[in-house]
C-alpha cells in the first residue's frame, strides 16, 4: 500500500509538471502564425521586400508569416494598425520613412517612438534625374539654373509633401534657396513623374535611382547626383550630391521591421535574431541586390536613433517647404 501511495503521488507530481511545461503561458514564441502588416499597396517596393522577409522569417521562426496590405491615409492606416496591435509578437509590420513625416503633416500623432524597433533593412537615397537632352550636366548646373530663374523649372516624383518632394525642397533649402524655388508638380509616384519628365512636362525628378533604373538603362534620363553619403554599389558612376555641390543634404526612403511598443524582451530578442539571419541570408542579399534596393542593417537602439534622426531632418524640410502643420 505504501508503494502504491508513493507511486500515485509521484504520478500526480509528474502530471502537474507536464501540465506546466505544456501550458500555453510557458510555450516558446512563436506557437502560432504571425501577421506582417505592409502599410502600402501590392506591387510596390515595400510590398515586395515585405513579402520576401515574410517568406524568410517563416523559415527562421517555424510558423507561417502572413503578409497583409493595410493601405490608406498616406500610410496612416497601416502604420496605425501595427502600433495599436497587441504587443505579443504575433503582429509585426514594415514601417517606412513616412512615419517621420505623417505627424508633421498633422495626419496622425504616431512617431517612431510608438514602436518596438526590430531591424532596419533598406534605404534608397533620392537621386536627381533629368532628361537625356537636358543642358544640365551636373547637380550644380541645376542649382545655378534654379537660382538664376526661381519658379521657372519644375520638379516631380511623388505627391505633394511626399518623401521625394522633401528631397528636392530640402536640397534647395540647404543651398540657401527657397524650398519652392523649383515648383513641385504632384504625381501618383515616381513612375508617373518620370514619364512627365521624359515628355517635357517637368525638368527634374527627385526619386530613388532604383525607380529610375529602367529609363537610365534606356538612355532616356540621366542621374546628376545621389543624396547619400556614399555612391551606390549598384550605380557607382552617379556622384554624391556633396561631391558635386558641397551640400551635406541627404535624403532616402527607408524600410524596417517593427512591432508594437511594449514587446516582451524575449520575443524582441527572438525576432531580432531571426531578422539578422534573414538579412544576411544569400537569398535576401541576392533579391535586394538584383533589384537595386539599398542595403543597410540596424537593430534595436540603433534603429530607434535612425528613426529619430530621420524624423528631425524631415521635419526641418517640411517646415521650410511650408508643409508642416
Amino acid at each position: 500500500m505504501k508503494h502504491l501511495g508513493f507511486s500515485a503521488r509521484f504520478a500526480g507530481m509528474a502530471l502537474a509538471a507536464l501540465a506546466l511545461i505544456t501550458s500555453p503561458s510557458h510555450a516558446e514564441y512563436p506557437e502560432r502564425p504571425i501577421t506582417l502588416i505592409v502599410p502600402w499597396g501590392a506591387g510596390g517596393g515595400t510590398d515586395a521586400t515585405g513579402r520576401m522577409i515574410g517568406n524568410l522569417l517563416q523559415a527562421e521562426l517555424g510558423q507561417p508569416v502572413n503578409v497583409v496590405n493595410r493601405t490608406g491615409g498616406s500610410g496612416v492606416v497601416g502604420h496605425s494598425a501595427i502600433a495599436t496591435s497587441k504587443p505579443d509578437g504575433y503582429t509585426i509590420g514594415v514601417v517606412t520613412v513616412e512615419i517621420g513625416m505623417m505627424h508633421w503633416a498633422g495626419l496622425t500623432e504616431l512617431t517612431g517612438a510608438d514602436y518596438t524597433p526590430i531591424a532596419l533593412y533598406n534605404f534608397d537615397p533620392a537621386g536627381l534625374h533629368v532628361r537625356a537632352d537636358s543642358p544640365w550636366k551636373t547637380a550644380q548646373d541645376l542649382l545655378d539654373a534654379v537660382k538664376a530663374n526661381p519658379g521657372e523649372h519644375k520638379g516631380s516624383g511623388t505627391g505633394q509633401g511626399g518623401i521625394w518632394h522633401l528631397a528636392l525642397a530640402g536640397m534647395l533649402n540647404d543651398a540657401g534657396l527657397a524650398a519652392n524655388a523649383a515648383p513641385w508638380v504632384p504625381s501618383q509616384g515616381a513612375a508617373s513623374g518620370l514619364q512627365e519628365l521624359v515628355s517635357g512636362g517637368v525638368d527634374v525628378v527627385s526619386c530613388s535611382v532604383v525607380e529610375a533604373a529602367a529609363l537610365l538603362e534606356a538612355g532616356r534620363v540621366r542621374s546628376l547626383a545621389v543624396m547619400a553619403d556614399e555612391t551606390l554599389g549598384a550605380f557607382p558612376d552617379i556622384p554624391t550630391l556633396k561631391n558635386e555641390t558641397g551640400l551635406s543634404w541627404t535624403n532616402s526612403a527607408w524600410r524596417g521591421v517593427a512591432a508594437p511598443k511594449g514587446l516582451p524582451d524575449d520575443v524582441k530578442a527572438k525576432l531580432t535574431a531571426a531578422m539578422e539571419k534573414v538579412y544576411n541570408s544569400q537569398e535576401f542579399q541576392t533579391f535586394m541586390n538584383g533589384r537595386g534596393f539599398g542595403l543597410i542593417y540596424k537593430s534595436g537602439d540603433d534603429f530607434a536613433k535612425w528613426m529619430s534622426d530621420s524624423d528631425e531632418s524631415l521635419g526641418a524640410a517640411m517646415k521650410a517647404a511650408g508643409l508642416a502643420k
